[in-house]
């Protein structure tokens, strides 16, 4: 198998921490495929038309995409480790849309800074969406603690993922800030071993 990534992406990040967690990193060969809204990887764009990453290369199958689709993928391959059966199974799914939920407002404020023009950029447009994250924290932290203090999932591995690509881009904001739950569980969520082999690049 093949994977289009980035290792700046918190999306290829789920999968490569899913990898890691379950034993299949020598099943995938990794491939560059980063790019930008404004101009997206050629190579990326024949395999996903959207032309986003993570993508993955089947050899006996279409091609996958977006993450989420690729992480059930591979846990089912795994054997069904991270998404549970039962009731959790939707606490599950529902923390991973909100893991990726962050980590779409995130990367909306990265793209805001970075792709437009200094003289178009809209404050008040960057600020509604880290009112995103402020209140996607505010609700783990109140609701969510228990299931993120349980046994290894898809749902920890997506917040974990997300609230690191924060850190990452958006390090002056303080999403810890009355979240004291959450950023106890983050920090000892990011000592694993997957996530610290997955950390990204400095700058």
């Amino acid at each position: 198998m093949k994977l289009s990534y980035s290792p700046a992406s918190p999306y290829v990040r789920k999968v490569m921490v899913l990898l890691h967690e379950t034993g299949q990193l020598d099943d995938v060969k990794l491939l560059e495929g980063s790019g930008t809204p404004l101009a997206p990887h050629a190579e990326t764009v024949q395999k996903n038309p959207i032309g986003k990453i993570p993508a993955l290369e089947r050899p006996d199958g279409a091609t996958l995409y977006d993450s989420r689709v690729i992480c059930a993928f591979l846990d089912a391959r795994a054997g069904d480790q991270l998404y549970p059966s039962g009731a959790r199974r939707w606490e599950t799914l529902t923390l991973e849309a909100t893991g990726d939920g962050i980590m779409d407002a995130a990367l909306l404020m990265t793209y805001e800074g970075r792709l437009r023009p200094e003289n178009l950029q809209m404050e008040a447009f960057v600020e509604a969406q880290y009112g995103k994250v402020e209140q996607a924290c505010a609700a783990l932290n109140t609701r969510w603690m228990s299931h993120l203090a349980g046994p290894l999932d898809m749902g920890q591995v997506a917040v974990a993922c997300a609230l690191a690509y924060v850190d990452f881009r958006h390090g002056h904001r303080d999403w810890r800030k009355g979240n004291d739950g959450l950023a106890t569980w983050f920090e000892t969520f990011s000592r694993r071993a997957s996530m610290q082999a997955t950390l990204p690049p400095a700058g």
